[in-house]
């Protein structure tokens, strides 16, 4: 399975177990980046940045890392409404290569 098809996976159960609060969608995916659009109501009583972060522990049942960077945008309106674009970095954290090292 490639990488966009396992992220399309991972988001749609996202969205299955999340759909009533909040619905994920990709926006851009290049390179080791992936912008991810976020929009719903979202829990009250759940820490906004839980449903960014669940992203990673559902990719991770995919044998995927992904990993949330920067949250590019973020609109609320007066009724508990609200819709952010996230960055998120795929794959592991990144390898240091020594060059001369045996």
């Amino acid at each position: 399975m490639e990488g966009v098809e396992k992220l399309e996976r991972v988001l749609g159960e996202f969205n299955r177990l999340h759909g009533a609060e909040a619905r994920a969608r990709i926006v851009e995916m290049k390179g080791d980046e992936v912008i991810i659009e976020f929009e719903g109501s979202f829990c009250a009583t759940c820490g906004l940045y839980d449903y960014f972060d669940d992203i990673r522990w559902e990719a991770r049942d995919f044998g995927l890392e992904i990993e949330p960077v920067e949250v590019l945008e973020a609109e609320e309106d007066d009724f508990e409404h609200g819709r952010y674009v996230v960055k998120y970095r795929i794959g592991g954290k990144p390898v240091l290569d020594i060059v001369g090292k045996d």
